[in-house]
């Protein structure tokens, strides 16, 4: 986006009816649908691009994009103009009737995976990705004759639908509903910034790795049973890199490890590409990085780049096929809507006309090496790392290392003021926290933000520290 085009335009009265918005939204609106990081809450009036706008016009450069739903850019045209050809052609039909783009798209993704992994599979559509989680919870207890036990990480988070929740390891999200009896066992996620001293970061895989198998040595470590052979854990669920955890890149060789002792006691491997999936990272699938074969992949957010609810599911055929998972094991009013499916048909055909891997790596390392060059003009950033352009900046107190998460929320209300500077005029920065201390910048921002943008970036977050740590 040109300059002429981030000049502040007001789109519609700004201090009173903000205020008048604000004041019905306190009294009429649920706030358990909505995470009120700021206060006043932050009001948006329109999107373009890398940026938001706010009612007085003022732009704001999002780094996040939606928590990764958005990898295309706001108001992608290509995929805008998919929705409203859509909605002229068959904007609505009820799911259990068919339609050409919910196939198109599935044997675009069934096709994709078997090339990749080698093992033929299937799609099976939902409206979210929690609610996917949901489906593939399902599956996995269907396949594995009623086991409800999973292994999942610490740190990991995988929706907060009852049965995500049991799966995902903050009590937070399950205190005030009840005893979850079928929580999963949590083991320790690799956090390389945070490994024990002494170890490298592949020693530090291995090591994790080992204390997993050990659990499997004896019948008294409590999830297996040697005499028949069988573990009472049904599958593990991981995400590749942790999203709410804090954009964690772990050891390339650990799950390489994970996954044989998985494939050795007969252990499922789900992986959740919900945030990481659709080139964040760099490939398709996050998981392609490191090497191993995933019995099913969840996937959500960035498939429809934000314009109409759609999540899904791969897995394997042995998982899914009509024998084994008949019709209407699993079932949403609005799963595979035609809106959806086709949209996120054309966001497949534009990754495979274009060389996204290629593109998000260059940008990726580009970002990276702004983001290091940061580090060494401020103490506080712990630490950074990344893969393609899912990016982490770590912010700490100034020892480098001690978590300091009222900076960083400092950090947010400053971007989120919009008076940060860029020739001259007011600019504003949209940044999402996240991590186990929530003191990590999880940046995530479109695939198609232009080197320019990234520069800009990383100036402005070089501001929000300055002015962050004045007070």
């Amino acid at each position: 986006m040109n300059n002429a085009a981030l000049q502040a335009v007001p789109t519609a009265p700004a201090d009173a009816d903000e205020s008048a918005l604000l004041a019905d939204e306190a009294r009429y609106c649920s706030f358990g649908d909505t995470v009120h990081y700021t206060d006043p809450p932050k009001l948006f009036d329109r999107c373009e691009g890398s940026y938001m706008f706010d009612s007085a016009g003022l732009p704001y450069l999002d780094l996040q994009m939606w928590y990764s739903a958005v990898n295309f850019g706001y108001a992608n045209p290509r995929l805008n103009e998919a929705l409203k050809r859509q909605i002229d052609h068959l904007p609505q039909v009820a799911s259990q009737y068919l339609h050409r783009e919910k196939i198109e798209l599935a044997k675009t993704i069934a096709v994709d995976a078997e090339r990749k992994f080698g093992l033929p599979g299937r799609v099976h559509f939902n409206v979210g990705g929690a609610q996917a989680v949901e489906d593939s919870l399902k599956i996995v207890r269907n396949y594995t004759g009623g086991k409800s036990l999973m292994f999942a990480f610490e740190g990991g988070y995988h929706g907060r639908t009852l049965g995500a929740s049991a799966i995902t390891s903050s009590y937070r999200y399950r205190r005030r509903y009840g005893h979850f009896g079928e929580r999963a066992m949590f083991l320790p996620y690799p956090y390389p910034f945070r490994r024990p001293k002494g170890m490298d970061k592949e020693e530090y895989g291995e090591h994790l790795v080992a204390e997993f198998a050990r659990l499997f040595e004896t019948e008294y470590h409590g999830v297996w049973d040697p005499k028949v052979g069988e573990c009472e854990y049904a599958a593990f669920y991981i995400e590749p890199l942790q999203g709410t955890g804090g954009y964690i890149v772990p050891p390339m060789n650990y799950f390489k490890g994970l996954k044989k002792v998985l494939d050795q006691y007969g252990i499922l491997l789900v992986t959740d590409e919900i945030q990481m999936g659709f080139y964040r990272t760099g490939k398709l699938w996050s998981i392609e990085h490191f090497g191993v074969t995933p019995d099913m992949i969840v996937f959500g957010k960035a498939l429809t780049n934000g314009l109409n609810p759609l999540s899904g599911l791969w897995a394997r055929e042995e998982l899914i096929n009509p024998e084994v998972f008949p019709p209407g094991s699993t079932h949403s009013t609005f799963n595979a809507n035609p809106l959806g499916t086709a949209v996120g048909l054309e966001a497949m055909k534009m990754m495979h006309e274009t060389d996204y891997e290629a593109m998000v790596m260059a940008k990726g390392a580009h970002f990276l090496e702004g983001l290091k060059d940061l580090a060494k003009r401020h103490k506080e950033i712990g630490d950074v790392d990344g893969l393609g352009l899912a990016l982490r900046c770590e912010i700490c107190t100034e020892d480098g290392f001690t978590p300091n998460k009222a900076l960083v929320d400092r950090m947010v209300d400053i971007g989120l003021a919009g008076e940060l500077e860029h020739n001259g005029k007011k600019i504003g920065l949209v940044l999402d926290i996240g991590g186990y201390y929530k003191n990590v910048i999880t940046l995530a921002p479109s695939l198609h933000i232009s080197t320019e943008e990234i520069d800009l970036g990383i100036a402005l977050l070089d501001q929000l520290l300055t002015r962050a740590k004045r007070g």
